[in-house]
């Protein structure tokens, strides 16, 4: 049996996003959903992470810093607070909680419809549970614009978020979506005028929604492919893969266009069998085209096809840290920093560790 990998610091946030963290306390941390999860929300020496819960990790936490098989890796942990906004409720009686959820320390989320025409188990992407947590009773299947309004509100007063993320399960309009994304989103702006929203969406059958959703108020959209690969797609995602390739890409041009270059962003998850140099250079084309390429480590998720049927596990660290890396450096010669996007996933950063990766310079070094 091959000796057990041991990161060198520089990689540990990578390999902390594979393995996990053997953490008791995550007040913040989500079950199911359409993204990575199953994680708790955590900071590493002061930056968000959003970290698999996995009792089986070599990672454990002890007096406030991150121990690998009880040695002290020189990185702080603390959980994300609970915010104060999950303790209140709508007038009809909904908990705000079952509307959005606090990610890292300061970015609000929804999924305005929890649910998605491609659910089927025969069309369902294998890595996706948004249903899940809707048959939980943990959210609602659809939140209403003024719902949404309301706990952005709160939640920006109580627990001082600073951007807000809306997403979107499919629907069967040409929009997929979007339309009600755009009216959730202008209510929101209708109360804070100034708050960052990223909108995510599968893309539109009709380009000019893009347009209407800028004009409600997002400055910046995911518009997620999981991979360039056309064999990965079909496998991984029977009917979202059936969208080609170029209604994605005409898709990220005009999203470009109307929300401005480094606003655009796209979920390139590692795993999935896609050849790791193909992933890096399909990134490289589309950093050159103003899209951030948002590269993640495929994580087993309880209710997936991918982990209850396939048995998938997690990629390798080496894996991870090699194509993270390459994207990394990728954006950095591009002058690309998903912090410098107004809201979203990229500009928060915690479920990936392209922000974590050292240049070619310092891995020389």
């Amino acid at each position: 049996m091959a000796a057990p990998h041991t990161p060198s610091p520089r990689s540990t946030r990578v390999d902390v996003a594979i393995q996990g963290i053997r953490l008791l306390d995550a007040p913040v941390a989500r079950r199911a959903g359409a993204g990575p999860s199953d994680d708790g929300h955590v900071l590493l020496d002061g930056v968000g992470a959003a970290v698999p819960l996995n009792p089986r990790s070599p990672y454990s936490v002890a007096g406030g810093r991150l121990l690998l098989d009880g040695a002290d890796t020189g990185m702080g942990v603390e959980s994300v607070a609970r915010p104060r906004f999950y303790d209140l409720t709508t007038a009809d009686g909904v908990p705000y909680e079952k509307l959005a959820r606090l990610h890292s320390a300061h970015v609000l989320a929804t999924t305005v419809v929890q649910t998605c025409v491609r659910y089927e188990e025969a069309e369902r992407c294998r890595f996706c549970a948004i249903e899940e947590s809707l048959r939980q009773g943990s959210t609602v299947a659809v939140k209403t614009p003024a719902q949404v309004a309301e706990v952005a509100q709160a939640a920006y007063e109580l627990d001082g978020i600073s951007q807000m993320v809306m997403t979107t399960g499919t629907s069967n309009g040409r929009d997929r979506g979007a339309t009600h994304l755009a009216r959730c989103v202008r209510a929101v702006r209708e109360v804070l005028p100034d708050l960052p929203i990223q909108v995510q969406c599968e893309p539109p059958g009709d380009l000019a929604t893009l347009q209407e959703l800028y004009d409600a108020g997002a400055r910046s959209i995911g518009i997620h492919v999981e991979s360039l690969d056309d064999d990965v797609r079909r496998r991984w995602m029977p009917s979202k893969g059936v969208v080609p390739m170029a209604e994605y890409r005409a898709a990220w041009a005009e999203a470009v266009r109307v929300f401005g270059w480094n606003q655009v962003s796209t979920y390139l998850l590692i795993g999935l069998g896609e050849d790791p140099d193909e992933l890096v250079a399909g990134a490289r084309e589309l950093i050159a085209t103003g899209v951030y390429p948002f590269v993640v480590p495929f994580r087993p998720l309880a209710g997936t096809l991918a982990t209850d049927v396939d048995g998938v596990g997690a990629p390798p660290h080496e894996l991870v840290y090699d194509a993270t890396s390459r994207v990394a450096e990728a954006l950095r010669e591009a002058g690309m920093a998903g912090a410098d996007q107004a809201a979203g996933c990229a500009a928060c950063g915690a479920c990936s560790a392209l922000g974590a990766c050292p240049s070619a310079a310092e891995q020389a070094s």
